[in-house]
């Protein structure tokens, strides 16, 4: 079988039968505060121990601030984020070089202020977002294949709203995007999308900086309306939500314990493995989460 991806949460890989499945998305979903991106940033740091190299993270929020990963990241396992420069786009042929290239984390559209619906949106704002992602997502593509070259495994997509329709969701749009485009492709039709007319030139170096694509693990932090876990859980799935495709899918909620509320985790999917189905209680500590079954 397949090595599992461990979340670096001992117990939370334990109700997984080991871990994620590489080469398929998990999301985690929950509202904001519950304990998403201290669960993003073990799994990623747990790269470093299993696969030699730390996971990446991407980050989609548009307005407001990022999703603190730094913060965490260096308060939970003394990691000092190294952050890619989402305003200068790094040159295709820069990739080969580790010390340009290995970058921990992008937050592709910082202080862009944008609204998340497409039906917030007037004709020219939407003709405005469609020119400004499709620059984006060069600097997007570079991003992810220049770690991919280089060893990591892991990619944590973070900052995805709530929104009453799923459909008109642009963060939603743009995760498919990134997460079949970029993440789900081969590394050489991606080398293709980033090099594109001088892609001849580097094929050689392309072919021996190959890498498998099902080997790395998607995970997505998504935020919820529900902050309840057992809205999360009876919660109904329409068409364009992500978790419709997802592999896994891990709820974290509010519980109630007598007049004291409390968090929760909760296994909703694990689709092609047995998982523990408990509802299990967690406390977030200065080390991370800690479950307490």
């Amino acid at each position: 079988m397949t090595d599992r991806l461990k979340t670096g949460i001992p117990a939370l890989d334990d109700m997984l039968g080991g871990g994620l499945l590489p080469g398929k998305l998990a999301v985690v979903l929950g509202a904001t505060g519950i304990g998403k991106t201290q669960l993003g940033i073990s799994f990623a740091n747990q790269g470093a121990a299993q696969e030699g190299e730390r996971g990446i993270f991407f980050d989609l929020t548009s307005r407001g601030d990022s999703q603190n990963h730094r913060d965490y990241a260096q308060r939970l396992f003394d990691w000092d984020l190294n952050p890619a420069d989402a305003t200068q786009r790094l040159a295709a042929e820069h990739v080969w070089d580790r010390s340009l290239a290995r970058r921990d984390a992008m937050h592709l559209f910082e202080d862009a202020g944008r609204r998340v619906t497409s039906a917030d949106m007037d004709a020219d704002e939407w003709r405005l977002w469609k020119s400004e992602q499709i620059k984006k997502l060069d600097q997007a593509i570079a991003f992810f294949y220049g770690n991919f070259i280089h060893g990591v495994r892991r990619a944590v997509i973070d900052g995805i709203e709530p929104v009453d329709r799923a459909a008109e969701s642009i963060q939603f749009e743009l995760f498919e995007y990134v997460y079949q485009q970029i993440i789900r492709k081969e590394y050489d039709w991606l080398a293709r999308d980033l090099f594109r007319v001088h892609y001849r030139e580097n094929a050689e170096r392309v072919a021996a900086q190959a890498y498998d694509h099902e080997s790395i693990g998607g995970l997505l932090l998504a935020t919820s309306h529900e902050v309840m876990l057992d809205d999360l859980i009876t919660r109904r799935i329409e068409s364009g939500d992500l978790l419709s495709n997802a592999n896994t899918i891990i709820l974290m909620g509010k519980i109630r314990d007598g007049n004291r509320m409390g968090r929760a985790i909760y296994i909703s999917k694990h689709r092609g493995s047995a998982c523990d189905e408990s509802i299990v209680p967690y406390v977030i500590e200065e080390n991370g989460l800690r479950l307490t079954p």
